[in-house]
């Protein structure tokens, strides 16, 4: 929070959470084919990740990839469109291991997150987690992120609200990002929003809330 001093009021500007192509970092996490059976609505999680991929090579945004255990949960699946980035194994959890963070230095030092991948309520929640304490700002798309049950992936996504992360959706980013028409890269933005982003089981749940 910041605050500045003038006609001797302080007035305090609360951190709003507007994205920004030169702040950002893409996390794709774990979107591997041994889970593909088995993570509620996997298809439309992958798609709309793609879809952020293919805007963060548009908008020069750098992406960060990691495998849980690639040697027995097997690669990246090939309709991510990933097959040019350097995929990150690792055991643990969290996307924030010691390679990502020498990475993440090299970008000089980003503070905010764009995340995507599974699981909402493993490795999603704890890289949050880590972003978090960290200082950066975690913007996580709730339609690209999903689990096992429905029941973990929107339980999750409510408790990383309460930890202070923000929930959005892939057009979101995407509109963000640019803010209009006058964008230069705007049309080619457009083109990612022609179809209409699949139902991926979040708006009954919200909307009861």
């Amino acid at each position: 929070m910041l605050f500045f001093l003038g006609f001797d009021v302080l007035v305090a500007v609360a951190n709003i959470g507007r994205l920004s192509t030169k702040d950002a970092v893409l996390f794709l996490c774990d979107m591997q084919e041994k889970f593909r059976p088995n993570i509620f609505q996997f298809n439309n999680i992958v798609s709309n990740a793609a879809r952020l991929l293919q805007a963060s090579r548009i908008l020069g945004i750098p992406t960060i990839l990691t495998e849980q255990y690639p040697k027995g949960l097997g690669p990246t699946v090939p309709e991510l469109g990933a097959g040019d980035l350097t995929a990150h194994a690792k055991t643990s959890f969290t996307m924030i291991i010691e390679e990502v963070e020498k990475e993440l230095q090299a970008l000089g030092s980003p503070k905010q997150a764009i995340l995507c991948g599974i699981e909402a309520h493993a490795c999603i929640a704890c890289t949050t987690y880590d972003l978090l304490e960290k200082g950066f700002e975690v913007h996580i798309v709730a339609d690209a992120v999903s689990s096992r049950s429905q029941t973990d992936r929107l339980f999750a996504l409510s408790r990383l609200k309460q930890s202070g992360a923000y929930l959005t959706t892939t057009e979101a980013v995407l509109l963000q990002l640019v803010e209009g028409a006058k964008h230069p890269n705007f049309k080619e933005i457009q083109k990612l929003l022609t179809h209409p982003s699949p139902d991926t089981g979040l708006l009954a749940f919200f909307s009861a809330l």
